[in-house]
């Protein structure tokens, strides 16, 4: 359902490289990347929750950081960004084909 995805950022600081590896392809398929180690992602309320899932199982929990942040249902954000370079678009919901 549309009104449901709402958007998410999410940043990690992951120390070993094995392991960030492992993580930036778990995020690769559910967001866009915008910069090394920071996503955006149009998630489900469920969707958070397995990614939040997958990504605890990845890394660990003393030496790793990761950063979830929900910005608010993604029709209705309007994030206030300041950039240098490239414009932050936030992600539209688009047909995935598999």
């Amino acid at each position: 359902m549309r009104g449901e995805d709402h958007l998410w950022i999410v940043a990690y600081d992951v120390r070993d490289p094995r392991r960030w590896r492992r993580v930036f392809r778990a995020m690769k398929g559910r967001g866009e990347w915008l910069q090394l180690s920071v996503f955006q992602c149009r998630l489900t309320r469920r969707g958070a929750v397995e990614l939040r899932a997958k990504l605890a199982e990845l890394v660990k929990q003393d030496e790793d950081h990761v950063l979830l942040l929900d910005l608010g249902p993604a029709d209705q954000v309007r994030p206030r960004v300041s950039t240098i370079g490239r414009a932050f678009e936030p992600v539209q919901r688009r047909t995935i084909i598999v």
